[in-house]
């Protein structure tokens, strides 16, 4: 999908898989600086393409203006291939959905535990939707943190669809539904009767989870379990309704009913 055209221009060499500062004409940033004389709202995910080189949003931010004047935007950018110094018009284009993981888990976030679920729901979706962006964050369990991510995420990255892995039981440190709750905007309980379901054809232990699911802005949030085997069952009845659901939540009119013939 195209978005727009915007002119960059970049002092240097930036190689493949370099990283670079990308803001507006006479913005100071730490760092290699690829400069625009114009810039649209970006999200991740978001390419700049010129012929065979480019650029990946990977990261929004804002860059702090003087007294009394605005602050700009301020993006991580990732360059697919070599761009030699030099002005270009690039078109701005988007492939697929973003998908952010999200895994709380303590032992992981100190590096005492190889995370396996959350690359695994990477996978998966992928499979599924052909996504265009995957990005994986791995930190304690901590409400605070975990709110202000999936905000983040949602509102200022742009990410199609989030997912938590992680924090779903009764455990004193289990704070995944609480911290979702307080940031989603709608429920969906459909979601979770279908990962209850799934579970419990497997063990009875899956009437402990407490997973939520619902929506922040245009992205759509999901917990699922800690382990990779839960992750599988309870994603497999989900899968073939992510794309819909992203698209009714993104302003696609079509009528639902015509959808399904």
């Amino acid at each position: 999908m195209t978005l727009c055209k915007v002119v960059l221009k970049n002092g240097e060499l930036i190689s493949r898989g370099q990283k670079a500062h990308l803001g507006l004409e006479g913005c100071e940033a730490p760092g290699t600086l690829v400069v625009a004389n114009s810039l649209r709202s970006l999200r991740v995910g978001d390419r700049f393409e010129f012929g065979e080189i480019g650029f990946l949003v990977l990261a929004i931010n804002w860059m702090p203006g003087d007294e009394g004047k605005a602050s700009t935007p301020l993006y991580l950018v990732e360059a697919m291939a070599d761009v030699p110094a030099g002005e270009r018009e690039f078109t701005v284009t988007r492939k697929g959905y973003s998908l952010a993981w999200v895994t709380l888990s303590d032992k992981g976030a100190a590096g005492k535990r190889t995370d396996e679920s959350g690359p695994l729901i990477g996978k998966l979706v992928d499979e599924q939707l052909g996504l265009g962006r995957v990005q994986g964050f791995i930190i304690p369990d901590e409400p605070k943190q975990l709110k202000g991510l999936l905000v983040d995420l949602a509102l200022n990255q742009g990410f199609d669809l989030i997912m938590t892995t992680g924090g779903t039981g009764v455990g004193p440190r289990d704070i995944t539904p609480e911290a979702t709750l307080s940031v989603i905007e709608k429920r969906l309980p459909g979601y979770e009767r279908a990962m209850t379901a799934a579970s419990l054809q497997k063990t009875p232990h899956g009437a402990i989870s407490r997973a939520v699911a619902g929506t922040l802005g245009n992205a759509l949030i999901v917990n699922m379990p800690g382990s990779p085997k839960a992750v599988a069952e309870c994603l497999e009845p989900l899968l073939p309704t992510l794309k819909h659901t992203l698209e009714k939540l993104q302003g696609d009119p079509s009528d639902c009913a015509v959808l399904r013939k």
